[in-house]
């Protein structure tokens, strides 16, 4: 059975000329003008459905879609672990992705219409709420150094061939305290995490006593998802909002922002963080 589902769910190999097209421009600076050509990131509307039943439909990337669907379901608390997920598979002529499960469980009507349009960078769909994960806190002994951080942000920040070629994705990984164990990309930062946790889960690469770096603005639903994934510390080179900082205190998670240099900050239960390095 975990062979078989390995076999299915595996993507094609995606490289950079597929996520990314070329076009045509004209370049305007104080000294000359001059039509070059430049690159731009490709934008692939990819609908979710989930045992037969329409879900969602996500703009996005065009690499990774299964790995995206099966951790936008998990995020959302529509599937609880790869053991549920009996077949996934792609259609890139009509760009729908298929999910069944093994209950093949459909969701209320009700449960359809009442989900929550998420914040900037693309619109996310939440169809949980916060109630669903707040008061289960992140228990971990997990201790990292500024230092170690750094070192992760610096070779994150290097890691995305299409972010250098068109400045027009973000960016996430799971790592442990040393190494990028998981790196993944998108034109919305909501799916890029959703594509490392999709990996994840279809992988059984464990995230607990990990850390999560993202590349974007750390608000609620990104908490919730890292929540899900019970992972300690969440990494960004970006800012927080308000709500995000008070559901990492709430959630058990250690916030860090504005990783940029040598500087950090650190917004939430700092005792897992050590000044090592600074």
């Amino acid at each position: 059975m975990i062979q078989s589902l390995h076999q299915d769910i595996s993507d094609l190999d995606t490289g950079m000329e597929d996520k990314t097209e070329k076009v045509n421009i004209l370049r305007l600076t104080a000294e000359s003008t001059s039509e070059i050509e430049d690159t731009v990131v490709r934008e692939f509307p990819l609908t979710i459905v989930l045992n037969d039943q329409e879900l969602v439909t996500l703009l996005c990337s065009p690499a990774d879609q299964k790995n995206l669907a099966v951790g936008f379901l998990y995020s959302e608390g529509l599937i609880n672990g790869r053991d549920e997920v009996k077949n996934v598979t792609f259609n890139e002529g009509t760009g729908v992705v298929r999910v069944e499960t093994e209950g093949g469980d459909v969701l209320a009507r009700e449960a359809l219409f009442s989900r929550l349009i998420t914040s900037g960078c693309g619109r996310g769909a939440s169809f949980y709420s916060a109630t669903d994960v707040t008061g289960k806190k992140v228990e971990s002994p997990l201790q990292v150094s500024v230092s170690a951080i750094l070192a992760l942000m610096k070779d994150f920040q290097h890691r995305s061939e299409t972010f250098r070629a068109t400045g027009g994705v973000h960016s996430a990984a799971l790592c442990d305290t040393k190494n990028i164990l998981v790196f993944n990309e998108d034109i919305g930062r909501h799916n890029a995490m959703d594509k490392v946790f999709g990996e994840c889960l279809l992988k059984d690469i464990p995230t607990d006593d990990c850390l999560v770096i993202t590349s974007g603005r750390i608000s609620s639903e990104i908490l919730l998802k890292v929540a899900r994934r019970n992972v300690p510390i969440l990494v960004s080179k970006s800012a927080p909002t308000n709500l995000g900082v008070k559901m990492a205190e709430d959630l058990g998670i250690t916030l860090v922002g504005f990783v940029r240099g040598k500087r950090v900050n650190v917004y939430t239960h700092k005792q897992r963080i050590n000044r090592g390095g600074i």
